[in-house]
């Protein structure tokens, strides 16, 4: 990404922080959100509310689940790119022993090693586009040198030099074409996507070598080309001598160490489950997955729970590898009730879904919907990470033993917290439309974010008689289609007179109510464009189900008009009735594409909608976010948990604390604070 230096960033940082300090926190001690600004990134401390009054029990659990969170980070910084715990280790290590290195050297050194830790690797969480260290081949071997001599350990080779190393590992670091994108799922020009993604899970592997390769553990396993055959390494600590182990075995035996640790301070559910997820972490296999799967979305009573294992497909292009992710929460009691409200009227949205009734759920079951209070999140989950998340996966447990869904309460406060309302106000074709979302966004993002992950991703399912997983049949499509699919059920209800029963938005509220969500929706397609610095293709899967929306609404209905005033584009909503109409229309479709698993016409509809972009509206967008001096995305830094002991050496209490500093808890991980 091109991104002013950080320099340039100092004014509107201190102005931020003061504005953020003088707020205060509810009659509470005055709180830092914003830290700092690291290119396009804003830095934000979490805070977690309501952990002091945890009872002890409680608390330990949270501990011993927070330490197997941590234990599994450098899994997904492996997983990202093959070659990121190297670079972590030669970045950090001059990074600490910087002591008469040339002044800006080392704040490049500093900036590229903090986009590292926010984005766990050298490519962007956004965009999987690589970053780059914007300075001379020369001037960094200086740098490694003289750290070498202020103490630093290089990760060399046996009888490696340092200039060797840094020869070796440059055009990884500083040129921009080598291992471009970690994830790349539409090349284009007839390119093979796993030759084009350069994260680890295939090895000298193409999309046609695995035509007609039996995968025994699609989520969970690296595959390799060894002896001109396929194989597949799985990610498990082994078994009693009876299950060999495997990749990450030592990270997951860690992993393992800890659930344990935390089994007798659980409730009797979440104990069960937890053994069951260690059980699978032992041997990998996909029926011990599902088992534990079913005994979490079981668990719906206990205060505290935790989101642990290989999950999300977004990071492979083919969509079939679980992703690392480690979070641990707690209830927030206070902000429970919008999202408990959604999920007990759960059967009645699905009953009044736009697409065909038999592709509807029959009957909803086991819904449980949360607002939480993140203790940590680490992997695929933070730094940077999501606002609400709905699982399992798996649709025939969700339609057989029901989901949980999960509103992260204080992400989004943190986000709301450190956000500035220049960049609404520059994406606003009138000043009406700007007041509206002033008034409202806060509140309809609230909403729209539980209706996504409640009665989106929970409703639906297969076609009867379909004999494949729409996840394998759909493939690298998948990902974007079912964002895609969770943001349409929101979009379609966000308005209906349904929301004023449940007492959620006022009847004379609703139609505005809708204007705004949709307006906002509208504006972002525009403005995410600027999160793509380079080429004319979309890779990341909610980037590509927002521009697939707002692009199919303009091409068929006449919900939206592009406008243009002074040399700068908007996108307005035209009809309101015309865009929840589409949006009607738009869901059903692709509610149909999911429940039959056709993946020609879900690669149909995101080629020509959600994957490539005009370089030019992106190049505009870019420039007006240049002269607002505005991040692109928040990364967080996490609360530190530390565990007070007694004389007779167990935990007696759990402190929280917060950094307020990235520096330091990412080198405080990684063994070097």
């Amino acid at each position: 990404m091109p991104r002013p230096e950080p320099a340039t960033r100092c004014l509107l940082a201190s102005l931020l922080l003061a504005i953020l300090a003088a707020a205060g926190h509810g009659g509470e001690p005055q709180r830092t959100y914003l830290l700092e600004r690291v290119d396009e990134a804003a830095v934000v401390q979490l805070y977690c509310d309501g952990f002091e009054s945890l009872p002890l029990a409680q608390k330990k659990l949270v501990y011993h689940l927070g330490q197997a969170a941590l234990a599994g980070r450098d899994i997904f910084i492996h997983q990202k790119y093959r070659h990121s715990l190297l670079l972590r280790d030669l970045l950090e290590e001059v990074y600490t022993h910087a002591e008469g290195i040339d002044a800006g050297t080392v704040a490049e050194i500093r900036r590229y090693t903090k986009l590292f830790w926010i984005n766990n690797g050298p490519h962007s969480a956004i965009t999987s586009q690589k970053n780059v260290l914007n300075t001379s081949q020369e001037s960094f071997l200086k740098a490694a040198q003289k750290a070498e001599s202020n103490g630093a350990k290089l990760p060399k080779r046996k009888g490696e030099t340092t200039a060797r190393l840094i020869e070796r590992l440059w055009p990884i670091l500083a040129d921009p074409a080598v291992d471009s994108h970690c994830t790349n799922s539409a090349p284009g020009d007839g390119k093979d996507i796993l030759q084009e993604s350069c994260n680890s899970f295939y090895a000298g592997v193409t999309v046609k070598d695995l035509e007609g390769f039996q995968e025994r553990y699609p989520l969970n396993a690296t595959v390799v080309r060894r002896d001109g055959k396929l194989r597949e390494l799985v990610w498990r600590a082994g078994f009693d001598g009876v299950v060999p182990p495997g990749l990450y075995a030592s990270q997951i035996r860690a992993i393992v160490g800890h659930l344990e640790d935390a089994i007798p301070w659980a409730t009797p559910q979440t104990a069960r489950a937890l053994a069951l997820l260690a059980h699978y972490y032992r041997t990998g296999n996909p029926i011990d997955f599902r088992a534990y799967n079913i005994a979490w979305v079981e668990d719906n009573d206990s205060a505290v729970d935790t989101i642990n294992g290989f999950i999300e497909v977004y990071l492979d292009a083919r969509g079939q590898k679980g992703a690392y992710e480690g979070l641990v929460y707690f209830n927030d009691p206070k902000k429970m009730e919008m999202i408990a409200r959604i999920a007990a009227s759960a059967g009645w949205f699905e009953d009044h879904m736009p697409y065909a009734e038999e592709f509807r759920k029959r009957q909803v079951k086991g819904i449980s919907a949360k607002a939480i209070e993140v203790v940590i999140a680490t992997g695929d989950a933070g730094p940077v990470g999501p606002i609400g998340i709905n699982l399992p996966n798996a649709a025939d447990i969700r339609e057989h033993y029901g989901s949980k869904s999960v509103s992260l309460s204080n992400v989004l406060e943190a986000q709301d917290r450190a956000a500035s309302r220049q960049a609404r106000r520059e994406f606003c074709h009138s000043d009406e439309e700007f007041q509206r979302s002033l008034k409202w966004s806060s509140r309809v993002l609230d909403l729209e974010v539980n209706m996504h992950e409640v009665i989106g991703h929970g409703s639906g399912r297969n076609a009867a008689g379909l004999e494949v997983d729409p996840v394998a049949a759909i493939g690298e499509y998948y990902s974007p289609l079912e964002e895609a699919r969770a943001d349409l059920v929101a979009l379609w209800f966000i308005g209906n007179p349904k929301l004023a029963e449940l007492g959620l938005v006022a009847a004379g509220d609703l139609e505005e109510f809708e204007l705004v969500a949709y307006e906002g929706y509208t504006r972002n397609a525009l403005a995410q464009l600027r999160r793509i610095p380079a080429g004319d293709r979309i890779e990341q899967a909610h980037m590509r189900n927002r521009q697939t929306i707002v692009h199919w609404l303009m091409e068929n209905s006449d919900a939206i008009e592009v406008k243009r005033r002074d040399g700068k584009t908007y996108y307005v909503v035209a009809s309101p009735s015309a865009w929840r109409e589409g949006a009607g229309r738009l869901l059903a479709e692709i509610q149909r594409i999911k429940s039959q698993a056709d993946r020609k016409a879900a690669e149909s509809l995101f080629l020509r909608y959600g994957t490539r972009l005009d370089p030019e509206l992106r190049d505009e967008v870019i420039e007006r976010y240049r002269q607002l001096d505005q991040p692109a995305y928040t990364a967080m830094v996490m609360p530190e948990l530390t565990a007070v002991r007694g004389a007779d050496g167990e935990i007696a209490d759990v402190e929280i604390s917060y950094p307020l500093s990235l520096e330091t808890q990412m080198l405080r991980w990684s063994g070097r604070k």
